[in-house]
């Protein structure tokens, strides 16, 4: 299925079933439906502690990882390649019990990368989210960083002059 045609909530289903989420206690609880939102849980229970009862610090960055590139991706669409490049996570206080992470992407926040990327150059764009558990208490703060960029027109299939390339079998 293309990313055109999956809807926030198929992905969202799916996204519950892969087992990195699965297995480790990740539940996609919401994206919203224009992809400019999304919410996840982390629930405590014993394939997700370590050794000292807290939250596995792998399973907090594992939580936030894909979300700020699919958003960005779904709301830039199909003319930009977007990646993560890099991530990094401050553990703030140990996390016990369900834990949640909030994503958000701004209009503006968007308007900045296509303004970046305008002349077909790389934009590098950091966007952060807290961890926090239910009574509000900070346990991480994550960063991640995404490569964005336009496609050229040979990338989107398309001729120098912009016409659609005829793709044969072959």
């Amino acid at each position: 299925m293309s990313r055109r045609t999956l809807s926030p909530q198929t992905l969202r289903r799916g996204m519950n079933l892969w087992p990195p989420f699965l297995f480790s206690g990740v539940r996609v609880v919401h994206i919203a439906e224009d992809w400019s939102s999304a919410r996840v849980r982390l629930r405590m229970h014993r394939f997700n502690r370590n050794y000292v009862g807290t939250h596995f610090g792998g399973s907090l960055f594992a939580m936030s990882d894909p979300f700020w590139m699919l958003l960005a991706m779904h709301n830039l669409g199909r003319d930009y390649i977007v990646w993560d490049k890099a991530g990094e996570i401050d553990f703030v206080a140990p996390g016990r019990g369900d834990v949640f992470a909030d994503f958000t992407l701004t209009e503006d926040r968007l308007r900045e990368i296509r303004e970046a990327t305008a002349d077909g150059g790389k934009a590098l764009p950091w966007f952060e989210n807290e961890v926090v558990a239910a009574d509000g208490t900070v346990v991480a703060r994550v960063r991640k960083q995404l490569y964005v960029r336009r496609k050229s027109a040979k990338e989107n299939g398309a001729s120098p002059q912009g016409r659609p390339v005829q793709r044969t079998k072959g």
